[in-house]
């Protein structure tokens, strides 16, 4: 009965714990709905659904590629530490490639475009770059969640179970991912839009398995871990959406639009998944893991774009 009480006060004190977080989320999130709100109404106004239709359709290849990833787990218990390790490696060279090749050097481009100077379109992407940093960082502070080797964080997380911490923890990664694939379509731009979401999908299978691994190995049954790595994919079409609308406002939305996504990107790899990978001495594999992941997406980038 005393639970939102309780976790009211919690949210208080974490809030005066970190008012650098609070301070950045704040200013994220009002910017980011400003341009939902108004690339809301243009896609509400507008006749043409075919960006919408790219959009979830890429939305949904990243969450369908994400089962396919978690799939194994019906038959594995466990992977070698090594192999978890570069596999996450490679879905981190994969998000940085993304996040260089299919979405700074395009909001860049058209940022110049916009602006007619090549240093405030860079300013712009900055700027989205910025704001997808404070908006990770809030939500990193804000969100109850729990990673497989480094622990709890954000405020009450005695209360949730673990099951719901490791939810929350997937969809930290998936949210800002489908971002990205809803930004790269605001224009109808399939250069931008599909090598972006070629990446984003095939590295989706790799951190699909070793969600579902690092489920299987805190106990839970083949069938939970499959389906909660399964259904937190969907947050990648969803995210898509988000990413699609608040791009599709404002010309200026969209090199914003692909900085943040780009910003909230690396700051997912460099926060999160290269500290769990080199948490358990395998730093090695996990390095070479992500430079493959890299060279596979600057390959991939260059064939499709």
């Amino acid at each position: 009965m005393n639970l939102p009480l309780n976790f009211a006060q919690s949210l208080r004190q974490h809030i005066g714990n970190h008012p650098f977080a609070t301070m950045g989320l704040a200013v994220s999130c009002f910017t980011i709905l400003g341009l939902f709100l108004v690339g809301l109404y243009d896609v509400l106004a507008g006749e043409d659904s075919t960006t919408m239709r790219y959009a979830l359709w890429g939305g949904f290849a990243g969450f369908a590629l994400t089962t396919t990833g978690a799939i194994p787990g019906f038959f594995l218990k466990s992977l070698p530490q090594k192999i978890e390790d570069s596999l996450l490696g490679l879905a981190a060279g994969m998000m940085l490639a993304a996040s260089s090749f299919s979405l700074i050097i395009p909001g860049l481009k058209a940022g110049a475009e916009i602006t007619g100077s090549p240093l405030l379109g860079a300013f712009t992407v900055v700027l989205g770059m910025t704001l997808g940093v404070m908006l990770m960082l809030g939500m990193d502070e804000f969100t109850p969640h729990e990673h497989t080797h480094s622990g709890t964080f954000g405020p009450e997380v005695r209360r949730l179970s673990r099951i719901w911490l490791f939810v929350l923890a997937i969809a930290l990664h998936n949210l800002p991912e489908g971002m990205a694939i809803g930004v790269s379509f605001a224009q109808g731009d399939l250069q931008v839009g599909i090598p972006l979401t070629s990446a984003i999908a095939m590295q989706d299978i790799p951190e699909g398995l070793a969600v579902v691994m690092a489920l299987r190995s805190v106990g839970y049954s083949a069938l939970k871990s499959v389906s909660i790595a399964s259904v937190t994919g969907l947050l990648e079409p969803l995210g898509s959406v988000i990413g699609l609308t608040l791009s599709s406002g404002l010309a200026i939305a969209y090199p914003i639009g692909l900085g943040l996504a780009a910003g909230a990107m690396i700051f997912v790899v460099s926060n999160e998944v290269i500290p769990e990978t080199h948490r358990n001495g395998n730093q090695r594999f996990a390095t070479i893991g992500l430079v493959i992941g890299f060279a596979l997406m600057m390959t991939l980038d260059t064939v499709l774009g």
